[in-house]
């Protein structure tokens, strides 16, 4: 039997590799995260410009987009305890390369190899819940990768501020390669049935990574001609999918509705999410008058909670549904928009209560969708097809971050809240507001696109018995 079909010998090896992916998920999210908080100690030592020294962030994030979805066209082709191996070690090796660089240029090629590495993990995270957990247990496996992502993305800044004070910033460079410990068990437990090589379009693989670089490329440096040529990639994208035998992203799931719809929701779902994380510490700042460390601690309570909410939650959407699930999250996310729209300017305490409530709608929203979206893709395209999602997720939350940065410069004259005074949160409370707005209108089309079409499959399936 393929290792795409979980069978009564699956389970036992799925709760093993899901604890496994969550720990790799814990030590690769902080990787990701740890670096930001010492940006300005990289551009004292090496005497960097803010823009030179950005590159550690802005090309890590490139490598980890694109790598994704490639990453995830592979493991349709290609047995993933090989992949993972790989990947492991260019990450590794990367991460030793950076605790011994003594010059820029090398702490950026350290940066590129995680990077290179590393971005085989979000696809096997897509990839381990749906081969190795039946549909009715999925929500379950989403939940504890969930729970990974969200306690990495907690400690990550803690532990690099402990580390920095001790320590030289380049230690930061050790703890990525902890990940190593993960290799001997995913050998050891990831199938080997996947069928070895195969036709792999890497024409149109390179068209679509021209495509992204150039397109997050145009949106950091705000360039039109880049994206201009990231417009003729596209294009030039789509006609290879037309054209070739057998594309990089196949016909079929690029034809298919309701997988489409599903990424459109999830792309927009996640530009108002990062929201969250890109407008709250301004708003603490600017507003609240905060430091940058009493800000952290204002916002890691909803961390915390999101990696203690993160399994039960999937199980609540194997027992309930994805809709419930979904309902739920919209709920959250709506009314941590419209509270914060409310009340901007109030203490930091009530603040970082609200945004705990984002925080774990966001986590919510993520399981449910990325659950209901696997549904949707054939079997032999479960790598590409969640890979998909994952760049979508990146390439929607440079496009909105860079959008909220051009709200935020412009500021706003007056508040749609009218009992606001401070000229300074009336550009917050009104991007707040329209993003509650934008979920209400998110929750009609999940309804009209998934809701609404169970309802009626449900009720032709009676009328055919």
């Amino acid at each position: 039997m393929s290792a795409e079909q979980p069978d009564v010998t699956q389970p036992a090896i799925g709760n093993v590799l899901i604890k496994l992916l969550a720990f790799t998920l814990i030590i690769s999210s902080m990787s990701a995260t740890m670096f930001n908080i010492v940006l300005p100690e990289l551009r004292q030592d090496f005497d960097l410009s803010v823009a030179q020294v950005s590159w550690v962030s802005t090309a890590y994030l490139l490598i980890y987009a694109v790598g994704s979805v490639i990453y995830g066209k592979l493991l349709d082709r290609y047995q993933a305890r090989n992949l993972i191996t790989f990947g492991l070690l260019v990450f590794a090796s990367g991460s030793l390369l950076g605790l011994l660089a003594g010059s820029f240029p090398f702490v950026l090629m350290a940066r590129i190899l995680q990077a290179v590495g590393a971005s085989v993990i979000p696809a096997l995270a897509m990839l381990i819940p749906v081969r190795y957990f039946p549909p009715e247990r999925r929500g379950h496996a989403l939940g504890i990768s969930a729970t990974g992502l969200a306690i990495g993305n907690a400690i990550g800044p803690i532990v690099s501020s402990l580390l920095v004070s001790l320590v030289h910033w380049r230690w930061l460079f050790a703890i990525p390669m902890l990940i190593l410990l993960t290799m001997p068990f995913y050998r050891k437990h990831l199938s080997a049935d996947i069928k070895e090589g195969g036709h792999i379009d890497w024409l149109g693989g390179g068209l679509l990574t021209g495509t992204v670089t150039l397109l997050l490329l145009a949106i950091t440096q705000g360039n039109l001609w880049l994206g201009a040529g990231s417009a003729l990639l596209v294009i030039g994208f789509i006609w290879r999918i037309r054209t070739a035998d057998d594309p990089f992203i196949s016909r079929t799931l690029m034809r298919d509705r309701i997988y489409l719809m599903g990424l459109m929701i999830a792309a927009v779902v996640m530009s108002v999410s990062y929201a969250l994380p890109f407008l709250t510490p301004q708003l603490l700042s600017d507003i609240n008058r905060l430091t940058p460390g009493v800000i952290g601690f204002v916002m890691v309570p909803g961390a915390c909670l999101s990696a203690y909410l993160g399994r039960k939650t999937g199980k609540l959407a194997d027992s309930k549904g994805n809709s419930f699930v979904y309902h739920t999250a919209s709920l959250l996310l709506f009314s941590c928009f419209l509270l914060l729209s409310l009340f901007v300017g109030s203490p930091a305490v009530l603040i970082g209560l609200i945004f705990t409530l984002g925080y774990v709608g966001q986590m919510f929203m993520q399981i449910v969708l990325s659950n209901t979206i696997s549904r949707s893709i054939p079997k032999d395209q479960i790598g590409v097809g969640m890979g998909m999602l994952t760049l979508c997720n990146f390439l929607s939350g440079a496009v909105a971050t860079g959008i909220y940065g051009k709200v935020m410069d412009h500021g706003a004259r007056l508040s749609w809240i009218p009992w606001h005074s401070n000229e300074a949160a009336f550009a917050f409370s009104n991007l707040y507001l329209v993003l509650a707005l934008i979920h209400i209108g998110l929750l009609l089309l999940y309804r009209r696109v998934y809701v609404n079409r169970t309802k009626t499959n449900t009720a032709r399936q009676m009328l055919s018995n």
